[in-house]
């Protein structure tokens, strides 16, 4: 039950589309703007570089929060459950985010607020290592997208070595299921880049900064 509540909880948190509702105070509807999603690279490349960055903070927070009221219901109880529930937190939040019932589903790709729980697991090894790909990445290639995707599937095998190897405190019972959330949630991430990897193969992806 309480892996049900911290999905839901995620994904009410996940409705909050900071992006199609900056833009909509700005009189842009993202939807039907550049690469029609409402995350924080569109709104980047459409509306500059404060609504990218307002878009991105507003992103990776509603899931911080959605994760941190998973641990405050349910991790004092069960301090060994704790990060399984706020993966699940993480994952309804990446989920609302991504599929917004009252946006016709259609919403972002997920990445900054994936980029919310890895913060929200508050493992520092997680953070570094799955940053310093994504950023390295986009440094040498100038792709987001790829950075993205990489940054995704880091994240899953940086948590699979760490979890079961019991060096977290994911209770043993949990772990193969924990590594199977994190699994879905770097597969959800490369499925929504799927017109991106086309684009890559083909050679016309746009690049972070290049002119239109």
């Amino acid at each position: 039950m309480e892996r049900v509540i911290c999905l839901i909880m995620g994904y009410a948190f996940g409705l909050v589309q900071t992006g199609f509702f900056y833009g909509k105070a700005h009189g842009t509807d993202l939807r039907t703007r550049g690469s029609g999603n409402s995350g924080a690279t569109n709104t980047l490349r459409v509306m500059g570089k404060k609504a990218g960055a307002v878009v991105l903070l507003g992103d990776v927070l509603k899931c911080i929060v959605a994760c941190i009221l998973a641990r405050l219901l349910f991790g004092s109880k069960q301090p060994d459950m704790e990060l399984l529930y706020v993966l699940y937190a993480g994952f309804g939040v990446i989920l609302g985010h991504n599929f917004p019932f009252y946006l016709k589903f259609k919403g972002g790709k997920g990445i900054a607020a994936t980029g919310g729980l890895i913060i929200a697991i508050m493992d520092f090894r997680v953070f570094i290592i799955c940053l310093t790909v994504f950023l390295l990445t986009v440094f040498l290639t100038r792709y987001v997208s790829l950075g993205s995707m990489l940054g995704a599937g880091t994240f899953f095998i940086v948590w699979t070595v760490i979890t079961m190897n019991g060096w977290n405190s994911v209770a043993p019972s949990c772990r193969l299921e924990s590594c199977i959330v994190v699994l879905l949630i770097a597969l959800l991430a490369i499925i929504r880049h799927k017109s991106n990897i086309r684009r890559l193969l083909s050679g016309t992806e746009n690049k972070l900064g290049a002119k239109k």
